[in-house]
């Protein structure tokens, strides 16, 4: 695979891959360095820890955005690292972790099976429940939870000195937002608190092309959209207010299931 670094800001770099149009994020410091996200396997980790090794030879601290397959499911390469999570990602992927294998199983194709049963699942063992900030090479990179949205444990990555925000799956791009264990009622206001709090102009999405706090901004006004609609749907009956979802029609009923189940 080749898919090329893209530098958002003074030695942050954004990797994006074909495969789940996944970005992954690397943050360079002096003698150090900091892995956003690991991918879906140990194959695909390891075609990414050769693309690190082509920016840096440097040790790494890894982060996981939150507990989804596509994120984690590489962290076992990337050991005897530290990796960092939100404390309710490890937990997910302790838990949880197994019945995710279960369900990629389910739909991968044939020829990449034997990838995902041969994958070692390892959780976070530095966690936090708010914030957290750690020292890249002598940089600040600051971990912040805002609240719950794509899922319960999505985490932030900060790099204040070079003006860029990793926002994981919080903001997508090239596709709706994931609904699937999402909390659509509370991630409106997580969006906010986060575009408060961090005013940085370069935002990177879970997927997709990097984006501005105007791409940002318009998404989180999509999700008040929903969570407004779907609280009258969940008053008034759904069939006279399904097409007035920013989104298709199988992607806000998963988002008014979501939100019912939060509202019931």
């Amino acid at each position: 695979m080749n898919e090329p670094w893209q530098e958002v800001g003074d030695r942050v770099f954004v990797r994006r891959h074909e495969s789940v149009d996944l970005n992954v994020g690397l943050v360079v410091g002096d003698g150090h360095c900091l892995v956003f996200d690991t991918r879906m396997s140990h194959r695909e980790a390891t075609d990414l820890i050769a693309a690190v090794r082509r920016i840096t030879p440097d040790p790494w601290t890894v982060v996981n955005s939150h507990a989804h397959w596509d994120h984690f499911f590489g962290n076992a390469m990337f050991l005897p690292a530290e990796i960092w999570g939100h404390a309710g990602c490890a937990e997910e992927i302790r838990s949880g972790g197994e019945a995710q294998r279960a369900s990629v199983l389910g739909f991968v194709a044939e020829e990449r099976r034997a990838e995902i049963e041969e994958i070692d699942l390892v959780a976070p063992e530095h966690t936090f429940t708010d914030r957290a900030t750690l020292d890249i090479g002598g940089r600040a990179v600051h971990l912040r939870y805002f609240g719950r949205g794509h899922t319960d444990n999505d985490i932030v990555l900060h790099v204040p000195d070079a003006g860029v925000v990793f926002a994981g799956d919080l903001v997508e791009e090239g596709a709706p937002p994931a609904f699937g264990d999402s909390y659509p009622l509370d991630w409106p206001a997580t969006m906010s608190a986060m575009l408060a709090a961090l005013p940085e102009p370069v935002i990177v999405p879970g997927h997709g092309a990097v984006v501005d706090r105007a791409f940002a901004q318009g998404q989180r006004d999509e999700l008040a959209e929903v969570a407004a609609l779907a609280r009258r749907a969940h008053a008034e009956g759904l069939r006279d207010l399904i097409g007035r979802f920013p989104y298709p029609e199988d992607v806000a009923r998963q988002a008014i299931e979501r939100a019912f189940k939060q509202l019931d």
